[in-house]
């Protein structure tokens, strides 16, 4: 081999280096990419929610929430043994939920998210209690109970 040779081979070899190099560069950042989307993400709210509540006489109350969360905004409709209430609007911070509603007057909810469960306290009016409800499957095809 004539020293020309040789130079070349030494060039094309630094060059496969860099090549070697920059892609192991470009594939890390990949991996940290894919890292960061596979993150735990903040659980979405929206979903259907079923449990009970309790008012100041201690009366069990029956709650299934339709709650839907979009761009930080929730909206919605609370369901109850007594009567049918909007969401009209609410927040998040972190696991604390806040849901404001329509009960002919404002009501809240103050919750906290744990594993897909809302427990916490709501207030109307006067009145008001513990509330304590679980997100449940989304139905398919028609009221609980039949397929």
């Amino acid at each position: 081999m004539s020293r020309k040779n040789v130079a070349e081979l030494g060039r094309i070899f630094v060059a496969a280096r860099w090549c070697l190099a920059g892609l192991m560069v470009a594939l890390c950042f990949v991996a940290q990419a894919q890292q960061d989307k596979s993150a735990p993400a903040k659980t979405s709210l929206t979903g259907r929610y079923e449990g009970t509540a309790k008012n100041k006489a201690e009366e069990v109350i029956t709650v299934s929430i339709d709650l839907t969360e979009k761009e930080g905004a929730l909206s919605g409709t609370i369901n109850s043994s007594h009567g049918d209430f909007p969401i009209t609007g609410g927040s998040r911070q972190g696991e604390a939920i806040t849901i404001e509603f329509d009960a002919g007057g404002p009501g809240t909810i103050s919750a906290r998210l744990t594993d897909d469960k809302l427990v916490g306290t709501w207030s109307a009016g006067e009145d008001g209690g513990p509330l304590d409800v679980k997100k449940v499957a989304a139905q398919e095809g028609g009221p609980k109970g039949k397929s």
